[in-house]
C-alpha cells in the first residue's frame, strides 16, 4: 500500500462527487476575449473589473520601472526591500482612499494574515460575518483571540453578541465589504454605528469594493460615507487594479505597527518594481478619472436586466458580481461546460466554496466588455439555460 493512497481515495472522491476543479489554462493576456485551451473566448469569469490586467498605461509603467530597478528587490521590506515605488505606492493609496497611512504587502490574503494575528491577543475578541472570504477565516485562526461569528449582514445579531461578551482588551469586528460569491454588500454605515456604541474596531475587506464602489472606485468606505471612520480597510491590486499584490490603509498607529510586526511584511520578499509600478498607474488612472467605473456599472446593469428578463436567479447581487443560480453540482458543472462550447467563458462554482444546494456560474462583468459581448453572453446563457433547464 502506498503512503498517498489516502490521497489517491480523496481526489477519486472530489471526482465522483462532481467536485473536483479542472484548472483551465490562459494563453493570452486577459481582456473582454482570451484564449483558453486553445479555444477564443468570450471571457465573464475574471476580476478585471476595469481592463487594467493588459492596460497599455500599466504595461509602459511596469517595462520602465524594469528598466530603471531591476526585476526584484531580493529582499524583505523590512531589511533591505523598500524602494521608492513601494513608497510611492502606499503615499498615492493613502491619497486616493482618504486615510492617514497605508502598508503594502504580496497579496490580498495575506494582508488579513499581516493584520488579523499582528493586532490581537488571547485578550481579545473578534466578531466575523459568517460568509466572510476564506482569507479572514485563515488570519483568526492565526490569531489568538476569541471568534464569534455573526450572522451574515445581521446588524442586530452583531450587536446582541457584542453585548454578551464580557468586556476585553479589544474588539474587532471584521467583513468583506463586497461578498465574493453573492455580490452583496456590507451595511458599513451600520455596522460602524454599533462598533463606536461599543467601542470596537472595525475591519473591510474591500477586495470586490476597489476599483468598484464609490467615487472613481475608492471603496465601501467611501461609498458610505465613512472616511475616516473604518479603522482598517484591506484591498487587493489583483483584482480591479489587475496587477498583484494587497494592502491595508487605515489609522495611523495600526499601520505604523504592522511595519514593526505583520509577519508577511517582515519575513516574504518585497513584491517587483514591475507590478508596484503597474498599480501606481491603475492608481493614477482612478484618481484622474471614473470613466471606467461608470462604464463597468453600465455594463453591470446592461447584462443583469436582460438576465432576469430571461428568468434567471442572480440571487441577492447588487454589484457586479453576478451569480446565476443554479443548486446542483453536476448540472452547474454541464452548464459552464455547455457555454464553453458557444465561445463563454465562466465557471462553476460549488462546494465548499458555496454552500451545497446554493452551486452556481459566477459572471464576472468588465469595463471591457462591449454591448455586442454581453448581447451574445446572454444569447448563450439563454440557449444553454434551455438545454439544461434552469430556465
Amino acid at each position: 500500500m502506498s503512503k498517498l493512497d489516502f490521497l489517491n481515495a480523496e481526489i477519486q472522491s472530489l471526482k465522483e462527487q462532481g467536485l473536483f476543479i479542472n484548472i483551465r489554462t490562459i494563453e493570452s493576456a486577459v481582456g473582454a476575449w482570451i484564449q483558453v485551451d486553445g479555444k477564443r473566448v468570450l471571457n465573464l469569469c475574471t476580476n478585471n473589473y476595469l481592463g487594467f490586467a493588459n492596460h497599455p498605461k500599466l504595461k509602459e509603467a511596469a517595462k520602465a520601472a524594469i528598466d530603471q530597478y531591476g526585476v526584484g528587490p531580493a529582499a524583505v521590506r523590512s531589511i533591505a526591500g523598500t524602494q521608492s515605488l513601494h513608497r510611492e505606492l502606499e503615499r498615492k493609496l493613502a491619497a486616493f482612499k482618504g486615510v492617514e497611512d497605508v502598508i503594502s504587502v504580496q497579496s490580498g490574503l495575506l494582508a488579513n494574515q499581516a493584520v488579523i494575528p499582528t493586532i490581537t491577543t488571547a485578550e481579545d475578541v473578534i466578531f466575523s460575518d459568517e460568509l466572510n472570504h476564506a482569507s479572514i477565516i485563515d488570519g483568526t485562526r492565526l490569531a489568538k483571540a476569541k471568534v464569534v461569528r455573526y450572522k451574515h449582514n445581521d446588524v442586530a445579531d452583531l450587536e446582541a453578541k457584542l453585548k454578551s461578551e464580557p468586556v476585553t482588551r479589544n474588539r474587532l469586528i471584521i467583513t468583506d465589504g463586497v461578498f465574493s460569491m453573492d455580490g452583496d454588500v456590507a451595511p458599513m454605515k451600520d455596522i460602524v454605528e454599533v462598533a463606536e456604541k461599543y467601542n470596537a474596531l472595525t475591519m473591510a475587506d474591500d477586495a470586490h469594493g476597489e476599483g468598484v464602489l464609490g467615487r472613481a472606485g475608492r471603496g465601501v468606505a467611501e461609498h458610505f460615507g465613512l472616511a475616516g471612520r473604518v479603522d482598517i480597510e484591506i484591498g487587493t491590486l489583483s483584482k480591479a487594479f489587475g496587477v498583484v499584490g494587497g494592502y491595508v490603509a487605515g489609522k495611523k498607529a495600526i499601520v505604523e505597527y504592522l511595519r514593526q510586526r505583520a509577519r508577511p511584511f517582515l519575513f516574504s520578499s518585497a513584491v517587483t518594481p514591475a507590478d508596484i509600478a503597474a498599480c501606481i498607474a491603475a492608481v493614477d488612472i482612478l484618481a484622474a478619472s471614473g470613466a471606467l467605473v461608470e462604464k463597468l456599472w453600465a455594463n453591470t446593469k446592461y447584462f443583469k436586466d436582460k438576465m432576469k428578463a430571461l428568468g434567471f436567479d442572480l440571487g441577492q447581487s447588487v454589484t457586479p458580481i453576478t451569480p446565476v443560480m443554479i443548486g446542483d453540482t453536476h448540472k452547474a458543472r454541464a452548464f459552464s461546460q455547455k457555454l464553453f462550447e458557444h465561445n463563454i467563458f465562466t465557471m462553476a462554482i460549488g462546494f465548499p466554496t458555496v454552500p451545497k444546494g446554493k452551486e452556481r456560474l459566477r459572471v464576472m462583468i468588465s469595463a471591457t466588455h462591449s454591448t455586442e459581448d454581453l448581447d451574445l453572453a446572454v444569447q448563450a446563457f439563454e440557449k444553454v439555460g434551455k438545454e439544461v433547464g434552469v430556465i
